[in-house]
């Protein structure tokens, strides 16, 4: 409790990054905050809510190498033909099912990509540059953790995840979700010591927000699990239409709610599951009735960020650490 009251009245901290035993009620990463009675975000053109597509573009390794933290993706012993071929499925069909709806409805994508894709299928890269599809990293490979590692070797990661896309694209690495959603506790830290912009790391909000962070200004934007074709599909074992009606729903509350301030819905993807031949129709037709109303902002993620960082980042921290004082 006394850790609690300390951070909710001291703000964000960022002492520890380096792994530790101690017990903490909070992470230190963001402020408490409540939805409501925020300062009011306006997009552009007076949008009520920023849409982006985040297709997760990935390689699995047939038998990936030991690391610190031995990979489980797959969950079977390694080499695990049935699993590889499974997601080698998204590569191969799913993707370019997807990426035909997505120059039908014209969708432009933020692709949350394992770099080692462009070594693995240069192909699939070269269309996603060819459209100006923005490129972020996913880490090198989604076999491949960052739990266990140093802080030189997650630097490492970053970089060469940096250096893949200039080459292959020519832009910048501006956002980031970890590989396999793992993390460790100076990630973050070391994504704005990057110059990163934003992680996707963090659920805890459908507005983007400031991350505590010791140097740099990184921001969360709201990616979504909920929505997440993995969890709609897969985990939750939903049907294709079921899972339409999911993406329809959060659009709606959170299109209604944008009316008041502006909101932030993320449709993250994978090939391997949207892209089968029985699913791609029921997405087509929950994008195409968000891109259907008046008031969608459809940006990628990038330009959300940066938004946000321009207009938004510095009120909305002072307000944080004022509510924060004030329920200290």
């Amino acid at each position: 409790m006394a850790e609690a009251t300390r951070f909710r009245g001291g703000g964000m901290t960022r002492e520890h990054l380096e792994p530790t035993d101690e017990v903490r009620d909070s992470p230190e990463l963001y402020y408490p905050w409540p939805y409501l009675d925020r300062p009011r975000i306006e997009w552009p053109g007076g949008a009520r809510i920023a849409f982006w597509v985040a297709p997760n573009v990935e390689f699995y390794e047939l038998d990936p190498p030991a690391g610190p933290v031995q990979p489980s993706t797959l969950w079977r012993p390694a080499p695990d033909l049935l699993n590889y071929s499974i997601r080698d499925y998204g590569n191969r069909a799913g993707f370019w099912r997807m990426l035909a709806l997505f120059d039908e409805l014209g969708v432009r994508a933020s692709v949350s990509l394992n770099v080692a894709m462009c070594d693995h299928f240069p192909e699939i890269v070269e269309e996603m540059v060819a459209r100006e599809w923005e490129l972020f990293s996913h880490g090198i490979y989604n076999s491949r953790y960052l739990y266990g590692l140093s802080g030189e070797q997650e630097r490492a990661v970053i970089e060469d995840a940096r250096s893949a896309i200039f080459r292959a694209s020519g832009q910048t690495l501006d956002g980031w979700l970890s590989p396999a959603l793992t993390n460790t506790p100076r990630t973050l830290e070391l994504l704005a010591q990057a110059g990163i912009r934003y992680t996707l790391d963090l659920f805890h909000d459908d507005q983007p927000q400031p991350v505590g962070v010791s140097s740099g200004r990184l921001i969360s934007l709201p990616y979504s699990l909920e929505v997440n074709d993995w969890t709609g599909l897969h985990t939750s074992r939903g049907t294709p239409a079921e899972y339409a009606e999911r993406i329809r729903d959060q659009f709606d509350r959170l299109y209604a709610e944008g009316a008041e301030s502006g909101t932030v819905m993320c449709l993250p993807l994978h090939p391997f599951l949207i892209g089968v031949a029985h699913r791609v129709d029921h997405l087509a037709g929950a994008v195409d009735y968000i891109l259907g109303h008046d008031g969608v902002w459809h940006a990628t993620g990038r330009e959300i960020a940066q938004w946000y960082l321009d207009h938004y980042y510095d009120a909305t921290l002072a307000a944080q650490r004022a509510f924060a004082e004030r329920w200290a």
